[in-house]
């Protein structure tokens, strides 16, 4: 099986040595920043670099690049592929992707991915074994893609330990704006207020304590990633954002009140994320 990773971040790149690793497949990589590629090639990530116009020869092509290039990608691809090959992307961002490629002639051909896994690293380098293991998996409009392809997508992710569960697009954009791009706009600016606020950088290093450390592990997040995919979901984004700031507003409020009892009762409210959490991870 010869398959083609366009992209060799940390997600791309860490995929490739999974398919190498348990799938035994032979690995070609794609990435149109050549320090990367041959950063792939010194680090073992895959087997040889090519061109898009070589992907032709894969019997599966993965699209790994940021969001806001996955559309016009993944009709070209579609294009360059052989009548029995598939594509599918590694975007958290659906709705746009889903609606460029919905009348290419070989949709079928393709399913829209979304493993939920990764860390705040990025590059070539950043790529590691077990990224996804026992991680969820998003296939998004299952009922456009044909059965084998979604076969063929399924039994990659079951290899990596994956589970997987089937939204559409619109609602896969909604939800992820909540539980994955809501925390990384909290994780920046809460970083960047610090960063303000504390002028002295010994003193964020002498007194951040492992809360600190945990809430703003994701403002190392790639910028050149998370832009994109802030403003390929933007209605979501801003919608979320909203009620965030609203209950920000409402607690400072209790602050300022000196509301104690309103202060534990909505801390005590917000204590049940905790069985939700637990409920996820069974």
């Amino acid at each position: 099986m010869l398959v083609t990773v366009i992209g060799l971040g940390l997600i791309g790149g860490s995929l490739a040595l999974e398919l190498k690793k348990r799938l035994g497949y032979t690995v070609y990589g794609v990435d149109v920043n050549t320090a990367n590629a041959q950063k792939a090639i010194d680090l073992g990530i895959v087997d040889r670099i090519i061109t898009i116009e070589e992907v032709g020869l894969s019997d599966i092509v993965v699209l790994a690049v940021p969001v806001n290039y996955l559309p016009e990608l993944a009709n070209k691809v579609l294009n360059f592929i052989k009548k029995d090959a598939i594509v599918f992307d590694m975007g958290s961002t659906k709705e746009k992707l889903c609606k460029t490629v919905e009348n290419h002639e070989k949709r079928s051909n393709f399913v829209a991915v979304h493993p939920i896994a990764g860390t705040e690293h990025s590059g070539p380098e950043a790529a590691i074994y077990n990224l996804f293991d026992h991680k969820v998996n998003i296939i998004c409009d299952k009922e456009l893609s044909s059965e084998t392809a979604v076969a063929k997508v399924l039994n990659i992710f079951n290899a990596l330990q994956m589970r997987t569960i089937f939204l559409n697009s619109i609602e896969h954009d909604k939800h992820i704006a909540y539980v994955s791009h809501l925390s990384h706009i909290s994780s920046f600016m809460l970083g960047k207020t610090v960063l303000e606020k504390e002028k002295n950088e010994k003193n964020i290093f002498d007194m951040a304590g492992s809360g600190f450390e945990s809430t703003v592990r994701l403002a190392k997040s790639s910028p050149n990633m998370w832009s994109p995919i802030f403003i390929e979901n933007k209605e979501n984004i801003l919608s979320s954002l909203n009620e965030y700031i609203d209950n920000l507003i409402t607690f400072k409020n209790l602050i300022l009140e000196e509301n104690s009892s309103g202060l534990q009762q909505t801390m005590k409210e917000t204590n049940h994320i905790k069985e939700v959490l637990k409920g996820i991870q069974k």
